[in-house]
């Protein structure tokens, strides 16, 4: 998932582009993908499949909505002042300024990560970066599910588009992880359609087009639906319990 408004504040805060365009932020959204996607199209030393992040990140069926984040974002300005270990683009990943959606996901609970990293990267040193995350108890993870971080490595030099914002470093990271957090886009996703659809406004141009007003409400029905969905998601078993209990 990639939020406009994150978006832009990384390319005002960490790329130091005062009024970033859309060639700013599709440069951006461009190398999110092509570092997802590296494991596709290069030979990997640990590869990471399509079928495999579908697996991994999807322990339920209507949660599967993915926050990306990427690191290192460096302005090309400052690459020769910033250089990056492998447990930098790791830790960077759980910083709100790094996240393609606006949420902070140390208030959240992880249910799975994948960690696809690319460039001059060695498995023993991500997998002490990973453990000194889950020592330091970094970020939380719910409690009835097997959660794991599933790694990847794509030995291939890292690319960028010529005359793009980012900077070259020797190692990227964009991790893929199903986390509660993003409820808090969705509560913010409510609150202006709400506030519209409250004074019928521009519900007679739909209308007029053939469609019918109880859609709307049908759809706001379901995004409700998956607010609670993913709020039930980030209850431990104690907490279920003890629910199921007071329900007898």
């Amino acid at each position: 998932m990639v939020d406009n408004e994150a978006i832009y504040n990384i390319c005002k805060k960490n790329l130091g582009v005062s009024s970033p365009g859309f060639t700013n932020l599709n440069c951006l959204i461009a190398q999110v993908v092509s570092s997802v996607t590296a494991s596709l199209r290069f030979d990997s030393s640990l590869n990471v499949n399509s079928n495999e992040l579908q697996t991994n990140l999807s322990p339920l069926l209507r949660i599967h909505f993915p926050l990306t984040t990427y690191a290192p974002i460096i302005s090309a300005a400052n690459a020769t002042h910033e250089q990056n270990s492998v447990s930098d683009p790791t830790y960077s990943y759980f910083e709100p300024g790094n996240q393609m959606v606006k949420c902070d996901p140390r208030e959240g609970k992880f249910m799975a990560c994948c960690l696809p990293f690319r460039g001059d990267v060695v498995l023993k040193d991500v997998q002490a970066a990973i453990q000194n995350i889950k020592t330091n108890r970094t970020v939380q993870f719910i409690d009835w599910y097997p959660t794991g971080f599933k790694l990847g490595i794509c030995n291939e030099p890292l690319t960028l588009i010529p005359g793009g914002d980012l900077a070259m470093a020797d190692r990227s990271l964009c991790m893929l992880s199903n986390t509660t957090t993003i409820l808090s886009a969705w509560s913010r996703l409510d609150q202006k359609p709400d506030l519209l659809y409250s004074k019928r406004a521009f519900v007679h141009w739909y209308v007029g087009e053939g469609m019918e007003e109880g859609a709307f409400c049908e759809v706001r029905d379901d995004l409700a639906l998956l607010e609670k969905d993913h709020e039930g998601v980030g209850l431990d078993s104690a907490d279920t319990e003890e629910e199921a209990e007071g329900e007898h």
